[in-house]
């Protein structure tokens, strides 16, 4: 099981990020500083690190250039929003990916397994591609007709789940627990919320749909019928 180490001072970040790690088999660390953070991750056995760049005792950055001195545990750094600089720094002294705050759960996992597949030499997951329609699970981007899609994460996660299967009817429980988890406490019209806003980025409307197709009394279907 690897294991990952967060550094960050908000516990609140450190209680969701670990939550949503270990709920995908990651075993998980925490610091609450730069100078605890660095001592773990000097001390080894450590898949990857999730370093936020404002800390207490010693900056992110500082600790992520103190730690290539003496390791290649890949690092994801933590960074505010709009802190351009801190995010080209960080890559220039040898950060493997950054998020922006504030952040999805589900986008950091990925950008973990992204991360470690990389590292690792794994093989990548493939894109999604229906006619002009590209959905990139390893960089989490969507083009349409060779225009950029400003999904949300878990609208994301939905239209990956259906675009990779054209064809497939899936029931909203399917869905359920593809993108939301076993463990999804709401109820299943959750699904049709998210596909609203998701018809609208792709352009379309339920009467008259391009991609996604709702399967009376049974679920939605992406693309033509097989």
């Amino acid at each position: 099981m690897s294991t990952v180490l967060v550094v960050d001072d908000e516990p609140s970040v450190r209680k969701v990020a670990s939550a949503y790690l270990e709920r995908e088999g990651f075993q998980v660390r925490t610091a609450a500083d730069g100078i605890d953070g660095l001592r773990q991750a000097e001390a080894g056995g450590l898949a990857l690190v999730v370093l936020d760049v404002m800390l207490p005792k010693m900056s992110g950055l500082d600790v992520c250039k103190r730690l290539r001195a003496s390791s290649n545990v890949p690092v994801i750094l933590l960074t505010a929003r709009g802190e351009e600089f801190d995010r080209i720094l960080g890559l220039e002294l040898g950060a493997d990916d950054y998020v922006v705050k504030p952040f999805s759960p589900r986008e950091l996992v990925a950008r973990v397994k992204a991360v470690l597949r990389r590292t690792s030499g794994e093989a990548a997951p493939l894109p999604a591609v229906y006619e002009d329609l590209r959905v990139d699970p390893v960089t989490r981007t969507v083009s349409l007709a060779g225009q950029a899609l400003d999904l949300s994460a878990l609208e994301f996660d939905l239209l990956y789940e259906l675009a990779r299967a054209p064809g497939r009817v899936f029931t909203r429980n399917e869905l359920i627990k593809r993108v939301w988890g076993e463990d999804f406490p709401g109820v299943d019209r959750v699904v049709d919320v998210h596909l609203v806003s998701l018809r609208k980025h792709l352009g379309e409307s339920g009467q008259s749909p391009r991609f996604i197709h709702a399967v009376r009394g049974v679920g939605y279907r992406f693309g033509r019928a097989e």
